[in-house]
């Protein structure tokens, strides 16, 4: 287990979650509720945008965690399989008809938490 990749993995999704959160819950925000969406259909996507910003949270914490307490390195096992699996997502369907997707950082983000964790756990 290696310390330094395991909280660079951290940063990277606690300063992830802040930036999703604030900046781009503000930006996400005024584009939903200027769109002509259903009600509903804005409320359910405002609740994926926030529950993705509270994954890198839970993520930032349990790779934290992970670091500082090498007994509980197993906590971070399921963190870098579903960042590896969330950049798969975002890059096939990136390149499946939504190209926006690969402009986006999510798969960047995921790819380096799941990259750094992985060597942190190795």
């Amino acid at each position: 287990m290696d310390y330094w990749f395991l909280m660079s993995a951290a940063t990277i999704s606690l300063f992830g979650a802040i930036f999703h959160g604030i900046v781009g819950g503000k930006i996400y925000m005024t584009n939903i509720n200027n769109s002509n969406m259903e009600s509903l259909t804005k409320s359910l996507s405002l609740v994926s945008w926030h529950i993705f910003t509270i994954f890198l949270c839970v993520g930032a914490i349990a790779l934290s965690i992970a670091a500082y307490l090498p007994a509980f390195t197993s906590v971070a096992y399921p963190i870098v399989a579903v960042n590896l699996l969330g950049s798969i997502l975002f890059v096939f369907l990136g390149l499946s008809g939504h190209r926006m997707l690969i402009k986006m950082p999510g798969a960047y983000l995921m790819a380096g938490t799941a990259l750094l964790a992985g060597l942190g756990l190795w």
